[in-house]
């Protein structure tokens, strides 16, 4: 049976203070998880969402429970509500949702998160909560301090599944399922189905609806995307993107991903050396550091947030117009909710990914997944290896294979480098007539023409001993 398409909010069943608070939102056309899940909610049926970030599901549950916490009240240390998500960011959009939905509500709204003092936390459930939003770990610890009980959840939200399994939450969420009334009615949303998350919603749900708004692990259409070639040596690859987010035409703003929290450290320390406009968002910052980063990249105050995949899943960020991978990420299904924070709401969007020599089968298995080819930035890198993915090797190329062709030895071009050596006035010559001329680089904040960018990526780099501080 096909899902009816309902052309307006008012059509769901919302109450009439939940449609007047939406449309002072300004939206009047629901998404289609929207459309196809609030009737669900409403009726009390389990529901599970396949829907990946930017569907607009945050609100396809939010609707429905303000409308249904509008009968009853909320008992000390009792919860009518539990939305767990993984991560503290999320926690808080959620939150704000809540607040922004239900403003013609009294409800009360508790946020159990890392970062915040457990004193303040108990005092307000203590009062009574209607909504509880917590993360599992910070959940379990105020369960076990006795300052919870879970006997009184009306309904179970459990957001962003497979990122939970991500993080390894899956034991906790097992546990939190098992102590909340058997009677519930829950609510399960992921963007993926790995085995381990179907055997647990075939564990935890009753006779669910099944929600699927798009096709698992794809990628937005109006989204370009561009392979970027670099070096694998980090110094390398921040000075190509800054020569990249220099010359890549028009950027609002945009997102730089990176795998590692140091790196993200290091890479937001050299952008801002360089003149950069650029926060920095990592597990390792405190929550009101990192409040405060997503806060001023939201309002437009930060061009550049550079960030680890704490922010590639589920954060409410409008209006990216360009994502950069810095590194290309560990998983597949990463590369698609990192790209998926541009191209939001029918907008277009740009991303790039940095690739080196060790990055092939990476990016092999995101083209597998994705269903489509990545094209190389730059028709000459187009032309390098438009199926391989395999760049060039580092400047030099393999010692063992110069030998065998009769180059010169490692010793012999480090005293070339240094300008030492017997030889120095013949070699000179020589090294000119092979090696390809250096394109001339721009000076510090000049943008040159964006047809130079493969040109910039194939000069070569004259290396040295000890990495700079860039």
């Amino acid at each position: 049976m096909e899902p009816k398409n309902y052309m307006n909010f008012s059509e769901l069943g919302l109450s009439q203070k939940v449609l007047s608070a939406v449309e002072a939102s300004g939206y009047t056309t629901p998404t289609p998880i929207q459309a196809q899940a609030i009737p669900h909610v409403l009726n009390r049926r389990d529901v599970l969402g396949i829907a990946q970030t930017g569907t607009g599901k945050t609100a396809a549950f939010t609707l429905p429970m303000i409308t249904m916490l509008e009968q009853g009240r909320a008992r000390a240390r009792m919860p009518r509500t539990l939305i767990l998500e993984p991560t503290r960011e999320l926690a808080a959009q959620v939150e704000e949702s809540f607040i922004k939905y239900g403003k013609n509500h009294k409800l009360s709204i508790a946020l159990l998160i890392g970062g915040v003092s457990f004193d303040d936390q108990d005092a307000k459930l203590m009062r009574g909560v209607d909504v509880l939003i917590a993360t599992p770990g910070r959940l379990l610890d105020h369960f076990e301090r006795g300052r919870l009980l879970l006997t009184g959840v009306e309904l179970l939200v459990i957001d962003e599944a497979d990122r939970m399994l991500d993080m390894g939450f899956i034991p906790d969420i097992e546990r939190i399922c098992k102590l909340v009334p058997f009677t519930r009615q829950t609510l399960f949303f992921s963007a993926t189905m790995p085995p381990e998350i179907q055997r647990l919603t075939e564990t935890f749900l009753s006779n669910p609806v099944q929600i699927e708004v798009s096709r698992p692990a794809s990628t937005v259409n109006n989204i370009t995307q561009r392979l970027v070639k670099t070096s694998s040596k980090d110094f390398e690859k921040r000075e190509v993107l800054r020569k990249l987010l220099t010359d890549a035409g028009s950027i609002r703003n945009g997102i730089i991903f990176c795998n590692r929290k140091r790196n993200v450290a290091t890479l937001h320390k050299s952008l801002v050396k360089y003149g950069f406009n650029a926060a920095a968002l990592h597990g390792d910052m405190d929550q009101r550091s990192r409040m405060a980063a997503l806060e001023a990249f939201r309002k437009g105050e930060t061009t550049f947030l550079v960030a680890s995949d704490v922010a590639a899943r589920g954060l409410d960020i409008p209006e990216v117009s360009h994502v950069f991978n810095f590194d290309v990420p560990y998983h597949a299904e990463d590369y698609v909710h990192r790209i998926g924070r541009t191209g939001r709401a029918g907008r277009a969007g740009e991303a790039f990914t940095m690739v080196s020599s060790m990055d092939r089968k990476s990016i092999d298995a995101i083209e597998k997944l994705i269903g489509q080819n990545i094209e190389w930035l730059g028709a000459e890198q187009s032309a390098v290896e438009p199926q391989s993915h395999n760049p060039e090797p580092a400047e030099g190329g393999d010692k063992r294979e110069g030998k065998r062709r009769g180059g010169k030895g490692r010793r012999q071009e480090r005293q070339e480098k240094r300008g030492s050596g017997p030889d120095k006035a013949e070699n000179v010559p020589q090294a000119a007539n092979s090696a390809p001329k250096p394109v001339s680089k721009p000076q510090n904040g000049a943008s040159s023409d964006a047809s130079q960018l493969p040109a910039f990526f194939h000069r070569p780099v004259n290396l040295k001993p000890r990495e700079p501080v860039s």
